[in-house]
């Protein structure tokens, strides 16, 4: 029991990672429709700043409350990064593209990821950097049992409140209703006077400072980072919003928290190797039977 309820928690900590990944995935689609493959990649240039701070700020060797507020510190600077940046391929790749056929946004989106990728590349070099540990690894629970540790802290402590914050932002902020009424209807809102350009660049500023807070909780929690992380940490997030509803808030928090414990489970119990098959087998499943995915809802297309 304690070896389940210990994959449990990496299960846990695992989606909760996924999850504000995949919250740029599905707030990005649930405005403007567009899938940005580049997402993943963005990520990986915020994990590049984050390990480059950690080394220009000699932050290994900080510890206490200075280590705290060092990760702090690295979450706001990456974030804001990456909005910036999130907001900055909008307004030259995919703002002149609004009106295109859907089809040649998705292709500049994966165009925009493989430049990331290669810039990742420069970065970091081919070979795969390990991340200073910032944080310790003792165990903060009484007993042999489970393992706790200021890692699985860190997490909750970061994307709990983050995503508290883009609920209460969505829900019951002027940007907010601004953002539902642009993914309703992009036209009718900009005739009761919405910036429909605005409203989309702030769309992409808060995907990105979730993906830039990700990028360095994820540095700290693998302590590995590469060029190539993008990609497949992309597509576990995308999968994650797809198979909780894509243009879901709530779905993509689900769908992070289900494919972090499957995984976690399926490789404890069956094999690293088969986790992704499991993963992509019970999506399908999913879909087979609700296409919307589990907390997304079918609409209409007009003919």
């Amino acid at each position: 029991m304690t070896f389940f309820l210990q994959q449990c928690l990496i299960g846990l900590t695992n989606g909760a990672l996924v999850a504000m990944v995949a919250l740029g995935y599905t707030m990005v689609y649930g405005i403007i429709r567009l899938i940005n493959f580049a997402h993943g990649d963005l990520i990986m240039l915020g994990a590049c700043l984050a390990l480059t701070l950690v080394s220009a700020l000699g932050m290994a060797g900080w510890t206490g409350a200075a280590t705290w507020l060092g990760v702090a510190l690295l979450v706001l600077l990456c974030g804001l990064f990456c909005g910036g940046l999130n907001v900055a391929v909008d307004r030259i790749v995919y703002r002149p593209l609004r009106t295109a056929p859907k089809l040649a946004p998705l292709v500049s989106a994966i165009g925009v990821s493989f430049i990331f990728m290669n810039v990742g590349l420069f970065w970091l070099g081919p070979a795969d950097r390990s991340f200073p540990e910032l944080l310790p690894a003792r165990n903060l629970l009484a007993g042999e049992g489970l393992q706790f540790t200021a890692k699985d802290l860190l997490v909750i402590v970061v994307v709990v409140p983050l995503m508290i914050a883009l609920s209460v932002l969505v829900k019951s902020t002027r940007l907010g209703k601004a953002m539902r009424a642009v993914s309703q209807d992009p036209t009718a809102a900009a005739l009761v006077g919405i910036d429909v350009d605005r409203v989309i660049a702030a769309t992409f500023f808060v995907g990105g400072f979730l993906g830039g807070a990700a990028s360095v909780i994820y540095g700290l929690y693998i302590n590995t980072i590469g060029f190539q992380m993008g990609f497949q940490n992309g597509l576990y997030a995308f999968t994650a919003a797809v198979l909780g509803g894509i243009g879901s808030i709530p779905g993509a928090v689900v769908g992070g928290v289900v494919i972090g414990l499957v995984r976690a489970l399926s490789s404890a119990y069956v094999g690293e190797r088969w986790t992704g098959a499991i993963v992509f087998a019970i999506l399908i499943v999913i879909l087979v039977f609700r296409p919307e995915g589990l907390l997304g809802r079918g609409t209409k297309e007009k003919v």
